[in-house]
């Protein structure tokens, strides 16, 4: 036997620890297993902003190829200067010490998670990634509903129960998440809500971080967001990245805006050791592009102000056929998603299919009908809730041809290839209510 090799071979005898694939990557696979099969589908579970990446951020990523080396754990001066500029633009004044990058925003998130130590809130429902963030790192997600209608933060009076209930039974909550807009619901909580929660983390001492990723993309021209970070911002933490203004998805870059004063410094301090360790520092070509992006040159904010009028018609279109189709939704107000609820079906899709819980219904769209979507269980919300979240941006086009000519269109909705999907999505609902009452598909 030769001498590199064992004498005896010894399988390892426990499992690696079971970690899931996040439910929105897992359902675009889905959907591109079908599609290699040659299956027809209609891709609506991946949250992707659906076009493409802007010449001059291309430009400028290609000008910074070369750069090499580490640079400062917390990012580039440039970026850092640029990310404060940007948050100053809106009603944030931000010193660039108080910002910090890394290598997207969701390695951000869980940074600042386990920098903070202690059990957070979360939202139900609520992007996947934030109880499956905390479950990662040793923490039991509390969820707490959204008021009615306004996704993405806590129901102020439940989470201050909540956290007194949890703190009875010995848990040490430090913190609460919220999304401005939401992710999945594509709602903006009201002003009055948001400071309420402010208020409740104030008397309940809990750190807030607003994920405002979506901001950019309110769909009412001159619509705003109400940030934490205004009504209590000793306390908040706010996080953003290129990916869904920009559509600049895998590019892997990040910025969170920590407090000013004696805590924020001490967060910056642990999240400083916590990147260290992980990642040292965001890629330098990377860092260069996003100090231009942030600093809104014009080209880049009529960029944003197209997409955000695509996504506008574009989901509002898809909240359409689900309302004609007899789904409650409440109408999206920013971002790419609508929350679309079959509750007033629910007797009915039981009795034709068996359907008692949401992952029931997406499950049957799929395999049936080819249509990817996620349950609202996916986010936290009850599983006998029928509520599913819907992704209408990757049907702006099959190439980057459509996509721009969705970009430009004054009604989108109408280009042959977007109309042809939401004729598609209409059928596909039609004979799901019509197999309601006959008991078999027509489509397939």
């Amino acid at each position: 036997m030769p001498q590199n090799q064992p004498s005896a071979v010894r399988p390892v005898s426990f499992e690696p620890r079971p970690v899931p694939l996040s439910a929105t990557l897992a359902v675009n696979e889905a959907i591109a297993r079908k599609r290699r099969r040659g299956e027809r589908v209609l891709p609506l579970g991946f949250g992707e902003a659906g076009i493409p990446i802007h010449p001059a951020l291309t430009r400028e990523l290609g000008a910074a190829a070369g750069r090499g080396g580490y640079g400062p754990v917390a990012g580039s001066a440039a970026l850092r200067a640029a990310a404060a500029g940007y948050w100053g633009r809106r009603g944030l004044p931000t010193d660039p010490g108080t910002v910090v990058a890394g290598p997207g925003s969701k390695p951000l998130l869980f940074a600042l998670l386990t920098a903070l130590g202690g059990d957070v809130v979360v939202a139900a429902p609520s992007w996947v990634s934030y109880a499956a963030q905390a479950s990662l790192a040793g923490l039991d997600p509390i969820r707490v509903a959204t008021p009615p209608g306004e996704g993405g933060v806590p129901s102020p009076a439940l989470l201050a129960d909540a956290v007194v209930r949890a703190r009875a039974r010995g848990r040490d909550v430090r913190a609460v998440v919220v999304t401005l807009p939401d992710n999945p619901t594509g709602t903006i909580a009201s002003e009055a809500t948001v400071r309420r929660l402010c208020a409740v983390a104030r008397e309940q001492d809990l750190v807030v971080i607003s994920d405002e990723i979506y901001r950019d993309l309110v769909h009412a021209p001159g619509g705003t967001v109400p940030s934490p970070a205004q009504y209590a911002p000793e306390r908040t933490v706010v996080t953003t990245s290129l990916s869904k203004s920009l559509a600049a998805g895998g590019w892997r870059i990040g910025v969170a805006r920590l407090p000013e004063g004696p805590f924020g410094r001490a967060l910056r301090d642990s999240l400083m050791g916590v990147a260290s360790e992980i990642w040292s520092s965001a890629p330098a070509p990377m860092q260069h592009a996003a100090a231009f992006a942030f600093a809104e040159p014009p080209e880049l904010v009529e960029h944003v102000d197209r997409s955000r009028r695509l996504h506008a018609a574009v989901v509002g279109a898809v909240a359409d056929r689900f309302t004609a189709a007899g789904a409650r939704v409440v109408r999206p107000e920013a971002a790419f998603y609508l929350y679309p609820d079959f509750g007033p079906m629910r007797d009915e899709l039981e009795a034709a299919h068996g359907i008692r819980t949401a992952a029931d219904l997406t499950h049957l769209l799929l395999e049936r009908y080819g249509v990817g979507v996620l349950p609202g269980s996916s986010f936290g919300d009850a599983p006998a809730a029928l509520r599913m979240r819907v992704a209408p941006s990757l049907l702006y086009g099959e190439d980057d041809e459509q996509r721009l000519a969705a970009l430009a269109s004054p009604a989108p909705a109408s280009l042959p290839w977007i109309a042809g999907a939401l004729d598609r999505l209409s059928e596909v609902l039609s004979d799901l209510s019509a197999s309601v009452t006959a008991g078999e598909p027509a489509l397939a």
